[in-house]
């Protein structure tokens, strides 16, 4: 529940319930997040998925131009 609240408001974050494929972020500037308990060991694994070719330096450098010039978060990326 504390990721769920941390990224309710970031439009590119999605915290899945199931286990991450690339293929679900491929040509997306989404990143994926997935959280579960490893019964065996009792340790919390927290894994997450991006397209490095879309979320990497060029989706991101997008991302902030439009946080600093006060255009919504998503312009130009979805």
């Amino acid at each position: 529940q504390f990721y769920k609240d941390f990224y309710k408001d970031a439009p590119f974050v999605r915290i899945r319930e199931d286990y991450l494929e690339t293929r679900f972020v491929k040509d997306t500037n989404y990143c994926d997040i997935s959280i579960w308990t490893d019964k065996r060991t009792n340790r919390l694994i927290v894994t997450s998925a991006l397209d490095n070719l879309v979320k990497g330096a060029s989706g991101q450098a997008v991302q902030n131009m439009n946080i600093v010039f006060g255009f919504d978060e998503r312009e130009g990326l979805c």
